[in-house]
């Protein structure tokens, strides 16, 4: 049974703060979501198969696929293959996950690719703190490596 906020709790609930990835470096952008979740905020990111990843191409395909095949099937750890997923755990590495805490501030945290209709139009923040330095390498977006995963977007 669903039940709906009345009152003082209605009023009291803000509105998501909705940070758009695009462009975004995934592990800086990460961590600063994790402070904002873990001070009680709401946030949605958007266009999570947008944000990169820095390095050469071979190390980043490396380590990921690394990842991804480490462990067994029934034992793990099990590795996301799509990009809300690899953000969300990139999140959830940065907040102590395992304590009440940390579980109460990633239930705050919604993760998509693209953008869903109920968020088209609303203003979208964007992390000027995790922007990529400019760099000679050219940076691989998260929807890059999640083809190269066998993710099917």
């Amino acid at each position: 049974m669903v039940e709906k906020l009345s009152g003082k709790a209605a009023a009291e609930a803000p509105p998501p703060l909705l940070v758009d990835a695009t462009g975004l470096v995934l592990g800086r952008a990460a961590s600063e979501i994790a402070q904002k979740l873990l001070r009680g905020e709401n946030v949605v990111v958007v266009n999570a198969e947008r944000s990169v990843v820095t390095g050469s191409r071979q190390s980043v395909i490396a380590e990921y696929t690394a990842r991804r095949a480490r462990g067994s099937k029934r034992t793990g750890p099990h590795y996301p293959r799509y990009p809300d997923r690899i953000f969300r755990r990139a999140v959830r590495g940065m907040v102590p996950h395992l304590k009440t805490r940390g579980k109460e501030a990633l239930d705050r945290l919604e993760v998509y690719i693209g953008v869903p209709p109920e968020f088209t139009g609303h203003a979208t923040v964007s992390l000027e703190r995790a922007r990529p330095h400019p760099a000679l390498l050219q940076p691989m977006s998260l929807a890059e490596i999640c083809k190269l995963l066998g993710a099917k977007l």
